[in-house]
């Protein structure tokens, strides 16, 4: 596997204000993406949203195998929501411009690499809608995530109504979202809206050792495995059969394929190609 920062992932990260990038620091094949506006508690603005956008485009073209995605531990929050004061701002047409797809949530979703969000604190509104759209979410017991939108005369706008339900039910994302109350990381993780929860001893342990878990693997087959779990919610089951079938059957094109395979029958670790 070639170096990730090859690509210029850090590079592109280091003319970013609000968005920090580290590219195999403590595992081989992962890179961190830290969102980093600790007096505003990490909260989405716009000049945050583009610049995670552009990390996010050159992680897509690099040799990153896993994306970790975080907040800023100084500020205690994984994203503390949207930022207010531009939504005020905003009448109908702006909000619609605002709203035109890719966004950042799209962007997370979509990306090639499976992305872990470490929850690192408070994940609310447009926080919660990002977590949401990662693939894994460890939180650290001291986070508490919610929509809080209705408290302010809106609802989310980010995927969140789409999503929630999706990973929770509708009944308990019709609670969140219409209550706007906030839950704390525990019970996050009994209605689903999580995936572990740990302290601080255990908590970057995890987030890690799960990157590197998945870092070993092909990188074709993570994004297809990716693409078609992605599938299970977004398509009825024979569609979705039939879909991983052939994402299935294309990896027998590649060459990853013989090679895990001889692994196995050779007892020995797997060299995969790059993608």
């Amino acid at each position: 596997m070639t170096d990730a920062g090859d690509t210029g992932v850090e590079s592109v990260a280091a003319d970013c204000e609000t968005v920090d990038a580290a590219v195999d620091d403590r595992v081989a094949g992962v890179t961190t993406v830290t969102m980093n506006r600790p007096d505003a508690r990490n909260a989405l603005n716009a000049t945050l949203r583009a610049e995670l956008g552009r990390v996010l485009d050159a992680i897509e073209a690099s040799d990153a195998r896993v994306v970790v995605l975080t907040g800023a531990d100084e500020a205690r929050a994984f994203v503390a929501g949207a930022d207010v004061n531009e939504l005020r701002e905003r009448d109908m047409l702006a909000q619609r411009e605002a709203s035109k797809r890719p966004r950042v949530y799209e962007r997370v979703d979509d990306l090639r690499q499976p992305v872990i969000a470490r929850l690192n604190g408070h994940a609310l509104g447009g926080g919660c809608e990002l977590a949401q759209a990662c693939d894994v979410r460890i939180a650290h017991q001291r986070a508490k995530l919610g929509q809080p939108e209705i408290n302010l005369g809106i609802m989310p706008g980010g995927g969140g109504t789409q999503r929630l339900v999706r990973l929770v039910g509708e009944g308990h994302a019709m609670r969140l979202i219409l209550s706007g109350e906030l839950v704390s990381a525990a019970e996050a993780a009994d209605i689903g809206l999580v995936d572990e929860v740990h302290g601080d001893e255990t908590f970057d342990d995890r987030v890690y050792d799960l990157a590197a878990s998945m870092a070993e693997k092909s990188p074709v087959a993570l994004e297809f495995a990716k693409q078609a779990v992605k599938a299970a919610s977004r398509t009825d089951l024979d569609r979705g059969i039939d879909y991983e079938a052939e994402l299935f059957a294309q990896l027998f094109a590649h060459p990853d394929k013989d090679e895990g395979i001889d692994a196995f029958l050779e007892d020995r670790d797997p060299v995969w190609a790059d993608r």
